[in-house]
Order: structure tokens, then sequence, then C-alpha cells
């Protein structure tokens, strides 16, 4: 979906301020929300990455540009959970509002080794799972390629800014989960992936910086002959 998220490629915001020495966590909650995060996805699986990142995108433009990188992620882990039924609105209301009346309130707290271990080791990796192709690539190493023109209302891993844009595949990634559906119940539906290269000067025209080149994982589906 178009959106506030998807900052990579919009004008106006100003540079990216790296933080010398950041450390992993800034305030002990934030620890709280990646081991919430763990246990939810990577252990008991209520909700995949692709719908983690949805409940981010749905987040309000204005929450979102204020919200820090761990409240996006406590947003997705409400959003998810009542989604699924797991909690309520009503419940996190209820919560919140203890916590508000008494910020010292006791917190419930719950010894559970096993699912403490649990969410250690499975972490993931990061890496991409390969599927079993439904059917032959359609594109080929070196074939120009241009990125479809859509403005889907839903979860996309296809950026704005190359949308109408032509590349050349540089590169084939394998099949993989295509986000689009995953992101809303549809399941895997996999599809070829392609490593597009795209020169700065057709994305960013006059703005591109000298000899500026972007190499950009684009599904199949994403993509038309050029």
């Amino acid at each position: 979906m178009n959106g506030v998220h998807d900052l990579g490629g919009m004008h106006g915001f100003g540079p990216v301020v790296r933080e010398e020495h950041e450390p992993v966590f800034h305030a002990e909650w934030e620890k709280s929300v990646f081991a919430i995060s763990q246990a939810v996805r990577s252990v008991h699986h209520l909700f995949n990455l692709d719908e983690f990142r949805r409940g981010i995108e749905s987040m309000d433009p204005a929450h979102y540009l204020a919200a820090s990188y761990y409240a996006r992620w406590l947003a997705s882990i409400e959003s998810n959970l009542v989604e699924k039924g797991v909690v309520t609105r009503a419940d996190l209301d209820a919560r919140t509002a203890i916590l508000q009346a008494d910020p010292l309130a006791n917190l419930p707290r719950r010894e559970d080794l096993a699912l403490a271990e649990r969410a250690t080791t499975s972490r993931s990796s990061g890496t991409a799972v390969q599927l079993e192709p439904a059917t032959s690539p359609r594109f080929a190493v070196g074939d120009q390629v241009v990125a479809r023109n859509v403005h889907p209302a839903g979860h996309t891993r296809l950026p704005r800014y190359v949308r109408g844009r032509r590349g050349v595949v540089d590169h084939l990634r394998g099949t993989q989960t295509l986000p689009d559906a995953n992101a809303h119940g549809l399941g895997p539906l996999p599809q070829a992936v392609y490593s597009v290269r795209f020169d700065g000067r057709a994305l960013w025209g006059d703005s591109a910086e000298p000899r500026e080149t972007l190499y950009i994982d684009l599904w199949e589906s994403y993509l038309d002959p050029a």
C-alpha cells in the first residue's frame, strides 16, 4: 500500500541521521517488545513476518512518524494479536489505564524458562526460504524489465519509487513466498524473485548522485518486459 512508511522513496524528510555507537536498545521496555515478538512469531507462530510488516504499514500516519522503531513493532504486535483473537482491544485498553493511573503498579510476571529458551534459539537467521517454483522464471539475466505502475491496497514489497521505471535483471534469487499474498492469509503463492539493476538517474533524475546504481529484489508479478 502507499503510505508514509515508504520513506525510502519520498523526498522532503531530510537526511538520515546516524547515531554513533547506537545501542541495540535505547530503553528497557524495548527489550520486552523484542522478546514478545520472538515469542508470538518465532515460537507460537501466531502471525508471519509479512503480516507483521502489514501491521506497521497500517498505523495511523501521524502515529507512525512520531513512533520509535520498537514502538512500531509494539503497534503491529497489538494489531495482529487483536486480529487473531488472542487478546481484545478492551484488554489492552484496560491494562493501559491501570498503568496510566499507577505507573509503578506491579506487572504480571510469568517465569517460563522453556519459552525463553525457545524464543532465544528460534531466532530467524534472516535467510529467505527457497521454495519449489510453480513455473519456470519468466525473465533471465540481462533482460530489460519495467516495474509495474500499480498501487495495491494491501501489503507489497514493490517500492513506489521504482514503479514505472526501467531496469535490467542482474541476478535470479530463486523462488520465494509472495509477501503480497502471505501478509493477508492467502498462503505463500511462491514466485521467482529477481535482483533488478536500476540507474540512479532513472529513479531520481537530476537528484541522483553521480554513477549511482540501485539493486532491488523484485517478485515476478511486479515486472513486465521493457
